[in-house]
């Protein structure tokens, strides 16, 4: 439990699955329920999250940030510039806004909000949800670094930050942030080829999740450069060696560098479109 977030008043501004993520992270690194404000557009949804976190909710945006420490911007992106103009006349002045919205740069929240205002730009990934994920953390220009810190301590629960510089994120978030889908992707042809050799998809499913699971524990707990751990499994003219040769015979390692260029380049564009 953090004793650096207790006592500080959070709202959440449109609580979509990754706001959501670090709503549940704070709360479980010790954020208590009775400080945090969530808003909703449907008074259903608003319930919900009343329900699961105990939390207290709204459909008034601006109420929501009147007294709050920690502002978390959740809405979708398309909606995050209105929604600036509509909570920032009613912002504190040391309030940190936390940006959790794909693309969108620090420069448009500089231009939708009272000059000076602190904001934290952010980018969590899916296994942010079970307390596994890595998030992104660039503080903007006018962000002092107990406000970053503070930042930081929210987050703890969702997983590991990383602080990193603007021109960086692109690059994280196509590696970190696009990457448990090609974790998902690997799973799924793993657990296809158990099937085509003969076992049920129950049994093919677990070992694939399994041994991806117990395999990035062991890289995470021993420290040691995959190339080293990959070389360990594969022995000199055994089976492992013949599958790693397929795999390089199709591609597999070129195809992944394309793959996240690509998501890169394709973060790059959305940002101009949005920012």
């Amino acid at each position: 439990m953090s004793t650096q977030i207790a006592g500080t008043r959070v709202a959440v501004v449109g609580t979509g699955t990754m706001a959501e993520a670090v709503l549940a992270g704070a709360l479980a690194s010790g954020l208590e329920p009775a400080d945090v404000v969530a808003t909703a557009r449907r008074e259903a949804r608003g319930a919900e999250l009343a329900r699961t976190y105990g939390v207290a909710t709204t459909t008034d945006n601006a109420a929501a940030v009147a007294d709050a420490r920690v502002v978390l911007v959740g809405v979708k992106p398309k909606d995050v510039a209105a929604v600036l103009d509509e909570i920032g006349p009613a912002l504190p002045a040391d309030a940190v806004v936390v940006s959790v919205a794909v693309g969108l740069p620090l420069s448009l929240y500089a231009r939708h909000l009272p000059d000076g205002q602190p904001v934290v730009r952010t980018m969590p990934n899916t296994p942010a949800q079970v307390g596994a994920g890595v998030t992104a953390v660039v503080p903007g220009p006018t962000t002092a670094e107990p406000d970053v810190a503070l930042v930081e301590a929210l987050l703890a629960g969702t997983g590991q930050t990383l602080r990193i510089t603007e021109k960086e994120i692109d690059a994280f978030g196509a590696l970190a942030g696009s990457g448990p889908a090609y974790v998902f992707y690997v799973v799924d042809a793993m657990a296809e080829a158990g099937v085509l050799m003969g076992l049920t998809r129950e049994v093919a499913r677990s070992l694939a999740v399994q041994t991806v699971l117990g395999s990035g524990r062991l890289l995470a707990e021993t420290g040691e450069h995959p190339a080293i751990l990959r070389e360990k499994v594969s022995s000199p003219g055994g089976t492992t060696i013949q599958a790693l040769k397929r795999l390089d015979d199709g591609g597999v390692r070129a195809a992944f560098l394309t793959a996240l260029e690509a998501a890169r380049d394709r973060s790059a564009e959305l940002g101009r479109e949005l920012g």
